[in-house]
């Protein structure tokens, strides 16, 4: 009896190792098709020029604080900048420069092939603020050390910004035209929601009847060594984006008075369990409702064994996924909505009882949930009526665009992708 059972479970065993490296054997390619276009040779910066460009832009403080507190001198600038920097772009007939709203840009650029639509880049002038941020290199200096330049807006996000201008500017500079329409979207208040820049870049383009193939916004950069065993870099296009949800909690139920005569409970701490408890209670994962578990699926084909055993078998490992994804903070966040307390204010003096507390928290939100869903969430979870509950900014996630092999323009980026970064392994993201 016991040989039979361990006969059978042996034949099971094999059974299913067989079954995973089918499976793993077998797994197809979902890397971009080869672009038709031949690659560019060009040479690429030698005169320095782009690096020069880029720290001069670093350089103006272009700083969003709040709606309508923001540096319009230095994005002012900025714009008188951006016309010394790239001559060709601003001189050339097939580009029509605007100024939106005083103070965004929005360039239109001819296509040769009017019949196609259009495509839409985009990117922000403005950066966050540097105070009561210890930074080892001036923010604004644009320093380069280490093979690197350093400041504020060099990842968010000036850098797209000047790409994409350093790109138009160079093939206006060799004669070339573009054969789709292309129009390019830079506002000045991203920082603090977009509502007067972006929002108004939106409406005239609405208004002008304008239907894009795409919108390349800034997203993702080339990630080296994120996930284990993948040696490669990856590419991860944005196909979806998480919603987000600010919200201020506040409580002012508690008795005050002399800290003498406390009573159970204070306003500060009531309001410190509330948020205690959105802090040791994660929302749960959904992994599997969402892009990050085909991002698995289309690096599969590229990377190597043993870990390729696992990327094809989800079925089967899932979980096993999920748990080392948990363990980094840059890859746990994308398993589910996340929570963070950002800022917390209570108390007056230390002899008096504080007379209210109040607690900023904001949530990134998963593209499979919705701001209602948060929100109700939160409310049992804090389970206490004398905390007051008032939404300040929020927005659901974006519904996701496509990314199969038929997809014109995950494909266009994709083999884009691979023409500057040949070894990379390209996947969707949010």
């Amino acid at each position: 009896m016991f040989l039979s059972i361990l006969s059978a479970a042996t034949a099971g065993l094999g059974g299913l190792v067989a079954i995973l490296v089918l499976r793993a054997i077998t797994v197809k390619s979902k890397q971009p098709k080869p672009s038709s276009l031949a690659p560019d040779t060009s040479p690429f910066d030698g005169n320095g020029k782009i690096v020069s460009n880029l720290q001069e832009a670093i350089r103006y403080e272009t700083i969003s604080r709040m709606p309508g507190d923001i540096n319009y001198s230095e994005i002012l600038k900025f714009h008188a900048f951006l016309q010394k920097a790239f001559p060709r772009v601003h001189s050339s007939p097939l580009v029509k420069r605007e100024v939106i709203v005083s103070y965004s840009l929005l360039y239109t650029v001819e296509g040769t092939d009017p019949s196609l639509k259009s495509y839409i880049l985009a990117a922000h002038m403005d950066v966050v603020p540097v105070e009561g941020q210890d930074w080892d290199v001036p923010p604004f200096e644009g320093r380069i050390q280490d093979g690197c330049i350093y400041g504020r807006g060099t990842i968010d996000d000036k850098h797209s910004l000047m790409g994409i201008m350093e790109a138009l500017e160079s093939r206006l500079e060799r004669g070339e035209k573009p054969v789709r329409p292309l129009y390019l979207c830079f506002g000045h208040d991203e920082e603090v929601t977009g509502v007067d820049g972006a929002l108004n870049i939106a409406k005239t383009l609405l208004e002008r009847g304008v239907e894009a193939e795409f919108l390349l916004d800034e997203g993702f950069t080339i990630l080296q060594d994120v996930i284990k065993h993948v040696s490669r870099p990856v590419g991860l296009i944005g196909v979806s984006e998480k919603g987000y949800l600010t919200m201020k909690l506040s409580v002012d139920s508690a008795k005050t008075g002399h800290s003498s005569m406390p009573p159970t409970e204070t306003n500060i701490g009531i309001l410190a369990n509330a948020v205690s408890k959105l802090e040791s209670t994660p929302f749960p994962s959904m992994f599997g409702s969402g892009v990050e578990y085909d991002n698995f699926v289309y690096l599969t084909s590229e990377v190597e064994y043993p870990i390729k055993l696992v990327f094809a078998n989800l079925w089967l490992f899932q979980k096993l996924v999920e748990s080392i994804m948990r363990k980094k903070e840059s890859t746990r966040a994308l398993l589910h909505t996340s929570t963070a307390i950002t800022v917390f204010k209570g108390g007056v003096k230390a002899n008096v009882l504080p007379p209210s507390a109040s607690a900023i928290v904001n949530h990134r939100i998963h593209p499979s949930q919705t701001i209602q869903q948060v929100l109700e969430r939160d409310r049992r979870l804090i389970n206490d009526d004398r905390i007051k509950m008032e939404i300040l900014q929020g927005r659901e996630a974006t519904i996701t665009s496509p990314y199969d092999e038929q997809c014109f323009a995950y494909q266009s980026i994709g083999q884009s992708i691979k023409q500057v970064f040949p070894d990379a392994i390209v996947a969707p993201g949010n």
